[in-house]
């Protein structure tokens, strides 16, 4: 991972001095998650414990989720009332029942958004498509 770039309003992390982003305070992956089921942060944790087998990652968690990131985004996860909503980008278009692409991308990566509602969602098919996101972030 490169340097990473402290915003002096927000106090978050980001790849590059000066990187275009909201200003929203950042808080604590607890707090992201407090007052959630707890089937929601085992979700978290197993995503996230497959993105550290893979290398380092970055948790910048705010009010409506964690920004997980390399040199750049890779995922977010979004704890909603029924289910976890995980966008990723990934280098290409990809289209099943359980993941769909987004209407946006960001250089050569398309962004996808996905659905997990319990942690055996968390399967070898979505930690699949988190190594490729890995690899392209």
């Amino acid at each position: 991972m490169t340097t990473r770039w402290t915003c002096p309003r927000c106090d978050r992390e980001f790849a590059r001095a000066g990187q275009g982003h909201t200003c929203v305070p950042g808080c604590t992956v607890d707090e992201t998650f407090a007052g959630k089921p707890p089937w929601q942060r085992e979700i978290y944790d197993a995503v996230l414990a497959h993105l550290r087998d893979l290398g380092d990652v970055h948790e910048d968690a705010v009010k409506v989720g964690v920004f997980l990131k390399r040199d750049r985004k890779l995922a977010e996860l979004r704890p909603r009332s029924r289910d976890v909503l995980v966008y990723l980008w990934l280098p290409h278009a990809t289209e099943t029942a359980r993941i769909a692409p987004a209407n946006w991308a960001s250089g050569p990566r398309v962004g996808h958004r996905l659905s997990l509602r319990s942690v055996s969602d968390v399967d070898d098919e979505v930690r699949g498509w988190l190594t490729m996101a890995f690899d392209v972030s």
